[in-house]
């Protein structure tokens, strides 16, 4: 599988961001962020970029800042991940059948990567999908996320439109469920609330049940 270097520089923009905050905030992870979760799940979650205080400090996506309140607490709700989560990378937090991960695997300024870095980025993610072999079920946060996804499965962006709670059946009945982005801007503004959030989750869980047969339990042991 293809993953990015530690000191990967394929977008000079975001490197010389990372080198900023390696002056900066020598003790933060400052470099590309993998996915967190085994690769045998049938569960990824695909969000925009690490956050600048979030992933791109502690070196998991989607911990240590707002995003990450609201998506461990929902997936240790609905039993996709075990433990407490403490919005550090060693808290002990398992996840269960599920895989998180990003489109853009660095932290970009403003939180706005550019059309060349998506695509730059987009060989990782194309890697671990085709490394997911038990892969069912995939959850876009976001419109670019979604797109990205899309591309790499050849698919037209007019096909699927985003809109949250939609699901696609994309390719090979893999699943393409949509969610809107759990960013503080969007929960703030109530575009995503706790409620509809949980809803997706759960939706998903469901679903997932329903396609493994029985003698296969949803969850698959305790994995990191």
């Amino acid at each position: 599988m293809i993953t990015p270097k530690r000191n990967c520089s394929l977008c000079p923009r975001l490197k010389k961001y990372r080198d900023k905050y390696k002056m900066l905030e020598p003790k933060w992870h400052n470099a590309p962020v993998q996915s967190f979760g085994n690769l045998d799940s049938n569960i990824l979650i695909v969000g925009l970029a690490p956050g600048l205080k979030g992933a791109n400090k502690t070196g998991r996506p989607f911990t240590g800042d707002h995003a990450g309140n609201l998506l461990y607490p929902t997936l240790l709700k609905y039993k996709l991940a075990s433990g407490v989560y403490k919005e550090i990378y060693n808290d002990g937090i398992k996840m269960l059948n599920t895989r998180i991960t990003n489109s853009v695997r660095c932290v970009p300024p403003g939180n706005k990567p550019k059309t060349l870095e998506k695509k730059n980025c987009q060989q990782f993610l194309e890697s671990e999908i085709n490394n997911m072999n038990n892969l069912k079920i995939i959850l876009a946060l976001g419109t670019i996320a979604h797109q990205v996804v899309l591309k790499i499965f050849k698919i037209k962006l007019s096909l699927y439109k985003f809109k949250h709670g939609d699901i696609h059946n994309i390719k090979n009945n893999i699943l393409l469920y949509d969610s809107y982005h759990c960013s503080r801007y969007n929960t703030q503004t109530k575009r995503l609330t706790q409620q509809m959030f949980e809803e997706v989750i759960l939706s998903i869980k469901e679903k997932l049940i329903s396609l493994l047969p029985p003698s296969q339990p949803y969850l698959l042991k305790n994995r990191h």
